[in-house]
């Protein structure tokens, strides 16, 4: 069973499931690799201590919203929600921020979409943002299976077929809205990794195999699965929480903080992933993940190849 929430109605049961084609799709002076400023910016970055500002500065350096979000469509957005501990979870202000500009844009809708229970939407204060804001917050039985749309995974190296909620399929833009911060097993999380959030439970837990968090070949096999799962499922967009997030003891907490203040966004996936690793000091090239999505040419690790700008607004 599929519920909503929105302003009107605290808990609303959900429509009828609709059939929808998977979404295959697509910055001021600064940091700047690779490239000239006159060109097209790959990666935005804002810094600064107002992380809604930060937000609505880095998608303006891409364009702006309208770039991304057509009038009339719907949007589904996915931040991440796991715990409440600091630095684990994507900021309330920067999905207030995305939700503003998506509606400033056009949009007729906006989902967010989780098998997480409420509970976890309270206590990060997202639920309050939704509501506020007027979004639908989509919560997903992940114990019923028939929630979720049976996808093959053609170009999947360890993952041949993947479980995608179903109320994706309604949606005609996807934003990504991950927290970076560290992972038991393969160390990093970003963009990449959040793309789990759209899958079955049940089948992520195939990614998992024995010894996931020591064993190298089980960690090879979960961070294939990753990017694997990614050559079916494209963000329009992706717009990091850099700000505050934690660097051991992930990806629950409590652990250690760091505070870059930092919103990256971007479409590029895997170049995004990359730049963030650099913000506490891992190499790109040590992510496995990172390495197999670009194999897949999900996008680019190089980051001399990017042009990548990056402001202060403090």
């Amino acid at each position: 069973m599929t519920y909503k929430l929105n302003r009107r109605s605290f808990l609303k049961k959900g429509a009828t499931l609709g059939a929808v084609s998977l979404i295959w799709s697509r910055f001021s002076p600064g940091l700047l690799y690779g490239k000239k400023s006159s060109e097209k910016v790959d990666i935005s970055v804002v810094k600064g201590e107002n992380y809604f500002d930060n937000t609505i500065k880095a998608i303006e350096q891409l364009g702006g919203m309208k770039k991304f979000v057509p009038e009339n469509s719907k949007v589904a957005i996915l931040p991440n929600v796991q715990r409440n501990n600091p630095g684990v979870y994507t900021k309330p202000d920067i999905v207030r921020a995305v939700i503003k500009m998506c509606k400033e844009a056009g949009a007729k809708e906006i989902n967010c979409l989780s098998w997480l229970p409420l509970e976890n939407w309270e206590n990060t204060g997202q639920a309050r943002v939704l509501e506020e804001e007027g979004a639908n917050l989509v919560l997903v039985d992940r114990q019923d299976e028939s929630n979720f749309e049976p996808v093959p995974v053609p170009e999947g190296k360890s993952l041949s077929e993947s479980r995608i909620m179903k109320e994706f399929f309604k949606n005609d833009v996807f934003i990504n809205i991950p927290i970076t911060k560290d992972h038991a097993g393969n160390k990093f999380t970003g963009t990449l990794k959040n793309m789990m959030g759209l899958n079955s439970p049940k089948n992520n837990r195939t990614f998992h195999k024995e010894n996931w968090t020591t064993d190298i070949n089980s960690l090879k096999h979960l961070d294939q699965c990753i990017a694997d799962l990614n050559t079916v499922i494209k963000p329009d967009l992706c717009i990091v929480d850099a700000t505050e997030f934690i660097i051991t003891n992930g990806p629950f907490g409590p652990g250690e903080l760091i505070i870059p203040q930092k919103v990256v966004a971007g479409t590029d996936r895997v170049g995004i992933d990359a730049y963030c690793c650099t913000l506490w000091d891992l190499v790109p090239d040590d992510i496995i993940m990172i390495k197999q999505a670009h194999e897949h040419g999900i996008g680019e690790m190089d980051m001399n190849k990017l042009n990548i700008k990056e402001i202060s607004l403090t």
